[in-house]
């Protein structure tokens, strides 16, 4: 089976897979806030975060993109990626700043209130355009892992930065708007490739694993899988034995399951979305839970490790985990999926009110594509 022949399908397991990852997030934290060593980071290098943020990427990737180059709209896109975002990003850091942080700070509500740095927080958070900030005054200053509020942001500036990288590349072939699509096919594999190899030599050579070019890698894997989605085989007879390599590896040394993983990841992710069908695909229906867990964890792990000093590891990971999917359902419900209605209103209304910057369709080639968040192929009330 090719990923084309699938991939417009809405019967995946997008938001199941989607969900583990947030949670892995979740889980490996919750040794890291309270200052123990995490297993599986110990054996591999590599925490369950580290692996989820990839996954994260990878899927963002090739969704994003079937995004853009089946709707070919700037306005499209760009509403689409600022609905999902910011909404729900917005009523966390409202709650974080004027909730959470009043009642864990050390300092009086005046006092933190007339600090710059409370509203300094949320500026650069709220908008992630000009940096990040990871302190409240006085807040979590005691914790096991103090003052950070919320970790887990430091990924979000990095995914806007590939939005618009994405976008830059599809401007910047304007000129040549009939070959656009053709082009892609190759510049985007070209840039994985290149971003691939920078992974390797900073990995081995220079000892500098950033964070950045490891994150294009993924994300622009992602896309690569999409514009290869018709040469792209899916099978079992690949994928089982494929990750069965990856899990052995972890056990031989760190250096080959780095080499092993960084290879296999990408296919991995897609043939997890796409090949175990079956009851386990039920979970699809519910909606996209992970970015309100994501979002959310870490401030409510940082909470409960202030109000329960000396907590286990697992009591955390599962009183976190509850409390955390309670706020995730409702951000679903009441904030993302609302704001993600929008979008069709939206786009209308600035396309009346802007010129059009590029056409919506390029001829011959097939619109259809998975929605983004609840994997229908046709409309919804998520669609982007």
């Amino acid at each position: 089976m090719r990923l084309s022949a699938c991939i417009a399908s809405r019967d995946n397991n997008l938001n199941l897979f989607r969900i583990v990852a947030a949670l892995a997030v979740l889980f490996g934290h919750s040794f890291a806030l309270l200052a123990q060593p995490e297993p599986w980071g110990v054996l591999t290098g590599m925490t369950p975060g580290s692996v989820a943020v990839d996954v994260f990427f990878i899927v963002s990737g090739m969704l994003v993109t079937a995004s853009l180059m089946s709707r070919q709209s700037v306005i499209d896109y760009v509403c689409a990626r600022v609905l999902r975002i910011f909404p729900a990003l917005t009523v966390m850091l409202l709650l974080t700043v004027f909730v959470l942080g009043p009642c864990f700070t050390s300092l009086s509500l005046y006092d933190y209130f007339s600090t710059a740095k409370t509203w300094q927080y949320l500026l650069k958070c709220g908008s992630l355009l000009f940096g990040m900030a990871y302190k409240l005054p006085g807040v979590f200053a005691h914790n096991p892992y103090p003052d950070a509020v919320n970790g887990s942001l430091w990924t979000m500036p990095n995914e806007i930065k590939m939005y618009l990288l994405l976008l830059v590349f599809w401007c910047g072939l304007a000129f040549s708007q009939k070959k656009r699509l053709q082009i892609l096919k190759y510049l985007l594999p070209a840039l994985t490739l290149l971003a691939g190899v920078l992974v390797f030599v900073r990995h081995f050579y220079l000892h500098d694993d950033s964070q950045f070019t490891r994150l294009l890698f993924m994300f622009f894997s992602g896309a690569s899988l999409f514009v290869l989605k018709e040469k792209l085989v899916l099978a079992r007879l690949f994928f089982y034995p494929l990750l069965a390599l990856v899990l052995l590896a972890a056990f031989i040394d760190k250096s080959v399951f780095f080499t092993i993983y960084t290879l296999a990841i990408a296919y991995l992710v897609v043939c997890f979305a796409y090949l175990p069908a079956g009851w386990i695909r039920r979970y699809n229906a519910l909606g996209d839970y992970s970015y309100g867990v994501y979002i959310y964890a870490f401030p409510v792990q940082q909470a409960i490790a202030a109000l329960f000093p000396g907590i286990a590891v697992w009591s955390m990971v599962l009183v976190s985990a509850f409390v955390t999917m309670s706020l995730a359902i409702f951000s679903w419900h009441r904030i993302e999926k609302p704001a993600l209605a929008l979008k069709s209103a939206t786009v209308m209304r600035l396309q009346a009110y802007l010129p059009r910057l590029l056409p919506r369709r390029t001829p011959g080639y097939s619109a259809v594509v998975a929605c983004t968040h609840c994997g229908a192929a046709t409309s919804c009330a998520c669609r982007s």
